[in-house]
């Protein structure tokens, strides 16, 4: 890797970091500096502005969040025991120590209203989890609508696991969606 890929990734390892943790808002450039060791000309050379770091921070976590989720689902050969994977693979994601909620709820939350580019990369990360979603529930021949009951059972866990900081709510998640698949 080059010493231009080197420091964009600790730049982005260190935003992704405190920006989970803390919030966007409560984290400054300088704290991205401190936590990576790329100095603040070099942060500013990659990324010109915070807005532009937290959209790279974001993308990056699109990235790595929905790939994270495939290959766990996709090691389940049953076109139904797919889409309850999910919820295991939330309830996992859930229990892990630094679990803050979805970062792109998150996100929106604080900035979603002034920056529209972070409402289009929220907009776009639920999208394309939704999208996903949808392909497993046809490649498991059911109604198409269950992919909107299932994306809102997925999406309702991740808030309210993140404010009752318990994994619960995937399991919760996962009852209601075998419920609705054995109406469907």
């Amino acid at each position: 890797m080059s010493d231009h890929g080197a420091a964009q990734e600790r730049a982005l390892d260190a935003a992704e970091s405190l920006f989970y943790r803390r919030g966007i808002q409560a984290v400054g450039m300088d704290a991205v500096r401190n936590a990576s060791g790329v100095s603040l000309k070099r942060l500013y050379q990659l990324f010109p502005s915070k807005e532009a770091l937290v959209l790279a921070f974001l993308q990056r976590r699109d990235e790595r969040w929905r790939q994270a989720l495939a290959h766990h689902v996709e090691a389940h050969p049953a076109p139904d025991e797919r889409i309850l994977a999910v919820f295991d693979w939330l309830h996992t994601w859930f229990s892990e120590p630094d679990f803050r909620g979805c970062a792109f709820i998150n996100s929106f939350g604080e900035l979603g209203g002034i920056s529209p580019g972070v409402a289009e990369q929220a907009m776009l990360h639920k999208r394309a989890f939704r999208e996903y979603l949808a392909a497993l529930v046809t490649a498991a021949g059911r109604p198409a609508d269950l992919a909107d009951h299932v994306a809102l059972l997925a999406e309702g866990a991740m808030v309210t696991a993140a404010i009752t900081g318990s994994p619960g709510p995937a399991r919760q998640a996962r009852s209601a969606a075998r419920l609705l698949m054995g109406a469907s």
